[in-house]
């Protein structure tokens, strides 16, 4: 342990990397197997998971517990930095590649079928006659027929929220930085109750589409796309809004200084990330 600016923090041997590799190995040995059909795999599955949490929890706690004790200096706190401007990073790039997929197949991949350009052997041979408009549910309408979620209706609210949900978790860093303890756990409090009414709305929408407007994952590439994207967006906001809980308690417990608050910043950081990706998404999956 070293409080020096010079030196860094070298941490002691600890268990949990070959915790969180053994169960990163069971959730994904599980998750495959049980995708391919192997109804016992997802007990597997299932321990991957709870081994992934436990993991969590446990080294988590450790690093909350050394940072409270003073363990890490300045030298640290940039490696932390770095580290999470890389994981948004990946996260941009993960992201990327969805979005990637969606303007090909709109872009590219519908007027081919439909055979404008070099894909006019090719739409010919395919589907003859194949109607290259979006969205679509699939040549040989093999996705069934469905209605799409208006765009103005839960989307816009749901956009709303986030903004919403922005602006007060600037709020509630402004009141971090003027030692403002009570401002900063009621705007972290109202932070973490929009992202919760924000997957209340998206589940609301997903049950509106599957019981209603018979829009499923089944649904062509169309529903596939819609799904993959608001999903996979969905996971992250749901990722978010427990980080963000569990900064509201640290929060509350006084963990955090006017000079010392990474584990805030990095959450702000990955909050406002889910925020713009959230914009892309109801323009080019909604509006658009």
């Amino acid at each position: 342990m070293s409080h020096s600016k010079d030196a860094y923090y070298v941490p002691h041997g600890t268990k949990w990397p070959i915790v969180g590799s053994i169960g990163m190995l069971l959730l994904m040995v599980g998750a495959s197997n049980w995708l391919n059909g192997n109804g016992n795999a997802k007990y597997m599955f299932y321990a991957g998971l709870l081994t992934l949490i436990f993991m969590m929890f446990g080294w988590f706690g450790l690093v909350i517990r050394e940072s409270q004790q003073g363990m890490y200096n300045d030298q640290v706190g940039v490696s932390f930095r770095m580290g999470m401007v890389w994981f948004i990073f990946s996260e941009v790039m993960f992201f990327a590649v969805f979005f990637g997929t969606l303007f090909y197949t709109r872009m590219l991949v519908m007027p081919w079928l439909g055979g404008e350009g070099a894909g006019a052997a090719t739409g010919e041979y395919l589907w003859s006659g194949f109607d290259a408009v979006w969205p679509n549910n699939g040549p040989a309408n093999i996705g069934g027929d469905f209605d799409i979620i208006p765009a103005f209706d839960v989307p816009l609210l749901n956009t709303l929220i986030l903004l919403t949900s922005g602006f007060t978790i600037t709020m509630a860093h402004w009141a971090l930085k003027k030692a403002n303890q009570k401002g900063l756990v009621i705007w972290m409090a109202l932070t973490v109750l929009l992202g919760c009414l924000f997957l209340y709305f998206q589940a609301e929408e997903y049950i509106h589409a599957y019981t209603e407007l018979g829009l499923t994952m089944g649904s062509g590439i169309y529903g596939s796309t819609f799904f993959m994207l608001t999903g996979f967006h969905g996971f992250h906001v749901t990722l978010g809004t427990i980080m963000l809980f569990v900064i509201m308690i640290r929060s509350a417990k006084g963990h955090f200084s006017e000079e010392n608050h990474f584990a805030f910043e990095g959450v702000a950081w990955y909050w406002h990330f889910v925020d713009v990706v959230w914009l892309g998404l109801f323009v080019f999956v909604y509006v658009l």
